[in-house]
């Protein structure tokens, strides 16, 4: 398929099929990377444009959310990726929106210790917007907008992203690019 084909094939909605785990960059205290669940909600636009809304979960089944996150903005792509025929390196740049909602205490608790600073009060089911601020808990420094150096591959009417590298490191860089797939994304 071409680019243009690709782009046409995937607009739309896509959602996870089930909770999905993550390594995340955080480490037990035996040194192990901490699980991370979540499940996403992907929209893709006209004009290279894009939706996404991540829910973080607290358990392997999704029953106690901790934030919803979404993020709006722009897909560049990049060209043919190596992992399999069709697939094409995506950058996604989050260029019009980020926003975080807390939808649990211990989460909007949290934020108030480590992100406070440039925001009201953290409460649950209440979204504010780190859109062009700093948040340390993300890594995200004001006036820089969040990009990650992924992949795309549509294949059986699936949505497939890059699988997250198994040492916790995010997509920041063209080096850090993914290699293999992740779990796919269902047509909504």
């Amino acid at each position: 398929m071409t680019v243009d084909l690709i782009k046409q094939a995937w607009l739309g909605s896509w959602v996870s099929i089930a909770p999905e785990l993550r390594p995340s960059a955080l480490k037990n205290a035996d040194g192990t990377l901490k699980p991370f669940y979540l499940t996403r909600e992907f929209n893709t636009l006209p004009d290279d444009r894009f939706e996404l809304t991540v829910v973080n979960l607290h358990d392997p089944y999704g029953r106690i959310p901790l934030a919803r996150i979404y993020i709006r903005g722009h897909t560049l792509w990049r060209g043919e990726h190596p992992i399999a025929a069709g697939a094409q390196k995506v950058d996604f740049v989050a260029d019009e929106a980020y926003e975080v909602t807390p939808l649990a205490q211990g989460f909007a608790d949290l934020l108030n210790q480590v992100a406070a600073q440039d925001y009201a009060k953290w409460e649950v089911g209440q979204t504010q917007s780190i859109f062009g601020k700093n948040f340390a808990p993300f890594g995200l420094v004001a006036g820089k907008n969040f990009q990650e150096y992924d992949l795309v591959y549509l294949a059986h009417d699936l949505l497939f992203w890059g699988a997250r590298n198994i040492d916790g490191r995010g997509f920041d860089t063209e080096e850090n690019r993914p290699t293999n797939l992740q779990i796919p994304l269902v047509r909504n």
